[in-house]
This record gives structure tokens, C-alpha cells and sequence, in this order.
């Protein structure tokens, strides 16, 4: 009987002690599962707060993107043809210095556009040893002209021994800053200064340089014999070369310059480069006398 009552007492406790164990287990997955639920709010609290912070990012964003950024770029409208008939386009000889020429201005429709001032108008003109006593000699007559008709600003850098030239405030065309570089140029090629004006008076001149040696290579004798074929005596050969086809030849060693228009330069270098080659100065002149023909017919 006593061993009776002592296993109902043990198996009581023990009844009890695996109850509350259970309890416990239960009310501390419980807690778990409350602290989840939790957690899982806050996180998607966090997230849809998020969510509304990008939108509004985005917002701004797109407010201040500006839609003309993404437009294709207009192009400028054509510019139409000038009412305007053609001039009369036909070539002149200036009676100063016997060059043929477009006179200045005639091509023109409308008037030019006044120049504006900037750093990038200048015109630099170096200037060879040996042309530094005749541009200090003849400088006012190349200054007068430059500052006085074509408007420009010029001046001679000792430091550079250049010639410099820019517009000026006054200048009507900018054009002329291009004319008044190549007017100090042919002076310094060895033009003299009445003929280099022509550069300023007419249109459609140019100065074309070439050497002896780009038409035939000749050394020593031969050389300096070319030169005497070019030259002439006294000159003659070079003038009526000049005269026939309305240009300035300047002969400075084995170099050759020839100022006029640009068909009248071709004539003068094909009888130029005939001499270099060996034509006799007979056969050159009965050569110039059929182009005078044509050119007086032409006339």
C-alpha cells in the first residue's frame, strides 16, 4: 500500500513538471511568432517608404529636364538669291599700272557686312632680311593706303620682324584685311609699290611664286644661263612678256613672281616656263604676238 501511494505521488509530479514545461514551450513560441509579425511590419513599412521617396525623386527629376534638350537642332535657313541682276563682269586695265583687273566693286550686289572686332582678324606678314631698308624706306607709301582707304590697323613688329594687320573699328569689309595682307606681301616678294596697288584697286588678282627648279632642275651655268633667257638684254624679254600679257613678273634668283588675273598669269608662266626650258626668246615672242591677236580680238 505504501508503494502504492509513493508511485501515485511520483507520477503526480511528474504530470506536473511536464505541464508547465509544455506551457512554457507554448508561451515562448508564441513570442517568437509575436516578434516576427512585427518585424515583418516595420520591414514593410521601410519598404513602401522607400517606394515613395524614389517616386518623388523621379518626379523632380523629369520636372527639371528640360524637353528642348532632346529636340533635334534647327538648322539655319537658307539664304535665297539676291534679286539683283549680274554686273558686268568683263576685266579692265588699271591705267596706273597697266594690269588687268575686275574693278572693284562691280561684283557686288549688295553692300558688304561692316567687319566686327575679334582676336582671331590679324594678318601676319614675315618680312626676309634683304626687304628691311626698301619696307623702311617705302613704308609711308604702303601705310597711307592700308590705313587710309582700306580702314585697316597695321604696324611692323621689331621683335618678330613681321608686319601686322588687323581690322579695325572702322573697317567697312572684312575682306580687305585679306587684300591689305596680300598688298604688303607682293611688296615684300620685290613689286613695287604702284604695282602692288593694283591688289588694292582691283579684284581677282593674285600673286603666283614658283621656282625654276619645279619646272626643270638646272645647276651651276645652266641655271644663271635661264635666268640671263628670262631676264633679256636689258630687260626686254621680261617686259614684253609683261606688256603682252598684262602682268608684273619679278625675278629674284631662282625664284619667279607673276601679279595679275589668274588667266593672264597662265599665259605669263607658259612663256616663262618655255624659256626655262630652252626656247629661244624668237620662238617665245612669235608665241606672244598669237596670243596678243587673240587677246585684241577677244577685246
Amino acid at each position: 500500500m505504501f508503494v502504492q501511494n509513493v508511485v501515485g505521488i511520483f507520477l503526480g509530479l511528474r504530470y506536473l513538471v511536464f505541464s508547465k514545461f509544455e506551457r512554457g514551450h507554448t508561451e515562448h513560441v508564441e513570442d517568437e511568432a509575436a516578434e516576427a509579425g512585427e518585424y515583418n511590419i516595420l520591414e514593410s513599412n521601410a519598404i513602401a517608404a522607400a517606394a515613395k521617396t524614389t517616386d518623388r525623386i523621379m518626379e523632380a527629376e523629369l520636372e527639371n529636364i528640360k524637353a528642348e534638350a532632346f529636340e533635334p537642332a534647327k538648322r539655319a535657313p537658307k539664304r535665297g538669291a539676291t534679286g539683283g541682276g549680274q554686273q558686268d563682269m568683263e576685266m579692265q586695265v588699271d591705267e596706273a599700272t597697266g594690269i588687268e583687273g575686275q574693278v572693284l566693286g562691280s561684283s557686288r550686289a549688295s553692300a558688304p557686312p561692316k567687319a566686327k572686332r575679334a582676336r582671331s582678324e590679324l594678318r601676319k606678314v614675315s618680312v626676309p632680311p634683304h626687304r628691311y631698308s626698301s619696307l623702311k624706306e617705302h613704308w609711308m607709301k604702303i601705310f597711307t593706303p592700308v590705313v587710309e582707304h582700306m580702314k585697316l590697323q597695321i604696324r611692323f613688329n621689331m621683335k618678330a620682324r613681321q608686319v601686322e594687320l588687323r581690322v579695325g573699328p572702322e573697317t567697312p569689309d572684312i575682306a580687305n584685311l585679306q587684300r591689305g595682307a596680300d598688298f604688303v606681301r607682293a611688296f615684300l616678294c620685290g613689286f613695287e609699290v604702284d604695282d602692288a596697288l593694283a591688289l588694292l584697286r582691283l579684284e581677282d588678282l593674285f600673286v603666283e611664286s614658283f621656282e625654276i627648279k619645279d619646272v626643270k632642275t638646272l645647276r651651276g651655268d645652266h641655271q644663271s644661263r635661264a635666268i640671263g633667257r628670262l631676264a633679256g638684254k636689258g630687260g626686254r624679254t621680261k617686259f614684253t612678256i609683261e606688256n603682252v600679257t598684262k602682268t608684273r613678273i619679278v625675278l629674284a634668283d631662282s625664284k619667279i613672281h607673276i601679279l595679275g588675273s589668274y588667266q593672264n598669269i597662265q599665259l605669263a608662266r607658259r612663256a616663262v616656263c618655255n624659256l626655262i626650258l630652252g626656247s629661244p626668246p624668237s620662238k617665245v615672242y612669235g608665241n606672244l604676238r598669237a596670243v596678243a591677236s587673240r587677246l585684241s580680238e577677244r577685246m
